[in-house]
């Protein structure tokens, strides 16, 4: 499709403004040495310019969207439609607190039934992201050890099958990384986690259900290795969808939470966000959180700092419109909704393995939780058909391709989440299509190879695309 500069000609617009009534004023500071050069095209041809691009875009209003590990499922307007009401967008974080009661209300109650549902003390709403969110706890556990002086704790143990991001918060932090491989069973191994503790092990960092889809039948006993070692458990709520309402984080063993409210909790999820990652802590640490919170005096809510805190991790009081979205999702749904969503989703995934497990080979053929892990490494070897030819292929059915060779512990994986919003027709199709590319990849496997060929654009040049992208247009004139 063209770019907005290559569409219209010189003179068009859309804008009808009237003479201005006052002199003209130019500013003395300097400018561009160039006029700034924008594209000159109509109301309609914006119009169409937009619409195009949205044909480009897939989201879960387009078709399936079972991208494992990210929970895209489908958003309820009326959370948008809350989170448009003036009262929340016509404020100013610099008001007073007596002027936006309601407002403070919003992050109290969110603060209130998230820490019921983690099974947490307090928390913190400020994180604007679930890597945010991590950065953020493994503050609060670097601030607990020095408070008690216990500096030699350095060390943050993180299994091979976590997200990317773990390790890397872990290092922003200050910590060195301390990796464990998983077990044959796709879990924790308990002897290599025994082996990697001591007095120098700040916490572990850890998801249940993991990264495979498995909800770790020894959690109890990896929390309570890591204490009895003096350190703390950090929990990663990317796959809390799977859980929420039924089993909660905090009587686990873990001592901090974060959550994903762009995922589990109702807001969009994708396209560069805002998200937001609260954080969720025990009582202990409830003095190291970042402030200011609100907290209750007499009948008003004020906002207030811990007595440690570790500071502001961002401006103000995080993304307050996502939290608005978030508790109406939960306000909503209810105590027993919530727990039936989350039910819902490991129906559905569980549906949808127990129905492409006689083809497919299942990385870890066990009852899953959210999602489940294919090994296309078979195919590869028989047919000479990637995982990636899989993916690309999904595309030409108008199905989002599954995450793509993550965990990186399974080769050829494909990581499918296909959430509790879907219905049973919408999985019974994608699973025939699953079935079929499969068929393919016998009968044709070239045609999945050159997959997808049905798209505006067809296999570009991952790498140069990343190491080189192209981000600003070459006007043909030379103009800059």
């Amino acid at each position: 499709m063209k770019l907005i500069f290559e569409r219209g000609h010189e003179g068009q617009g859309c804008t009808v403004l009237p003479e201005p009534d006052v002199p003209e004023f130019h500013l003395e500071t300097p400018g561009r040495e160039l006029p700034l050069r924008l594209p000159h095209v109509s109301e309609n041809e914006i119009s169409r310019h937009y619409t195009e691009l949205a044909g480009e875009v897939h989201g879960v209003n387009s078709g399936f969207y079972p991208l494992g590990s990210c929970t895209m499922k489908y958003n309820p307007k009326v959370n948008e439609v809350a989170a448009a009401l003036p009262g929340f967008t016509g404020i100013h974080p610099l008001q007073p607190v007596g002027t936006v009661q309601g407002c403070l209300d919003v992050l109290k109650r969110a603060q209130e039934l998230l820490c019921e549902i983690t099974g947490m003390d307090d928390m913190t709403m400020q994180p604007a992201a679930g890597a945010h969110g991590e950065f953020t706890g493994l503050l609060l556990i670097k601030a607990y050890h020095e408070s008690r002086g216990d500096k030699k704790r350095t060390k943050i143990i993180v299994p091979d099958s976590a997200h990317g991001t773990n390790p890397a918060s872990a290092v922003m932090a200050g910590f060195e990384v301390v990796n464990i491989p998983s077990g044959a069973d796709g879990c924790v191994d308990l002897d290599k986690l025994r082996e990697a503790v001591g007095d120098d092990t700040a916490g572990l960092m850890l998801t249940n259900p993991n990264t495979v889809g498995l909800f770790d039948r020894n959690i109890l006993e990896i929390t309570s290795i890591v204490h009895k070692a003096g350190g703390l458990n950090y929990y990663d709520g990317a796959n809390l969808n799977a859980i929420m309402g039924i089993a909660r984080p905090g009587d686990m063993g873990f001592d901090v939470v974060h959550i994903n409210l762009h995922k589990t909790f109702s807001t969009p999820h994708g396209g560069g966000g805002p998200g937001s990652g609260p954080v969720g802590c025990k009582a202990f640490l409830s003095d190291f959180l970042p402030g200011p919170q609100p907290v209750w005096d007499g009948d008003d809510l004020t906002l207030a700092m811990p007595p440690r805190s570790i500071g502001s991790v961002r401006t103000f009081y995080g993304n307050f419109l996502v939290v608005v979205k978030a508790l109406t999702y939960i306000m909503i749904l209810g105590r027993s909704g919530v727990a039936d969503a989350a039910r819902n989703a490991v129906l559905n995934a569980n549906y949808m393995m127990r129905r492409l497990r006689d083809i497919y080979h299942m990385a870890f053929d066990d009852v899953c939780m959210h999602e489940f892990v294919m090994s296309l490494e078979n195919m590869k070897h028989d047919w000479d058909v990637s995982a990636m030819d899989v993916a690309k292929a999904l595309l030409d059915y108008g199905i989002h391709p599954p995450t793509m060779y993550f965990p990186l512990i399974v080769h050829e994986a494909l990581m499918v989440e296909p959430t509790e919003t879907e219905s049973r027709e919408t999985l019974d199709e994608a699973i025939a299509v699953f079935r079929e590319i499969y068929e393919l990849s016998q009968s044709d496997p070239e045609r999945l190879r050159a997959a997808p060929s049905r798209t505006s654009i067809g296999r570009p040049d991952e790498v140069q695309a990343a190491r080189k992208p192209v981000l600003r247009y070459a006007f043909p004139d030379g103009w800059k």
